[in-house]
């Protein structure tokens, strides 16, 4: 999962190498909002879920943990 998650963002912002970079994604002005609209978007296809409005919140993208942790709260 987190294999995938890294590809999701290294798809959608390349110049960052997001193997190195594993958090502070949005405070460190990584992420934007448009690129995390591009992200629920293609996480959802790719793990088949649906993620909940209320949970698009920055923390929630900010790192590659958190991504991961809001990909399971949405699964389950």
């Amino acid at each position: 999962m987190k294999e995938k998650v890294i590809t999701i963002l290294t798809e959608i912002r390349p110049e960052f190498d997001f193997n190195t970079e594993t958090d502070g994604f949005v405070s460190k002005g990584m992420l934007d909002s448009f690129d995390i609209i591009s992200i629920v978007s293609d996480i959802e296809e790719s793990f088949n879920i649906a993620i909940d409005g209320a949970q698009i919140l920055p923390e929630n993208f900010d790192s590659i943990q958190a991504l991961v942790d809001l990909i399971n709260k949405s699964n389950s």
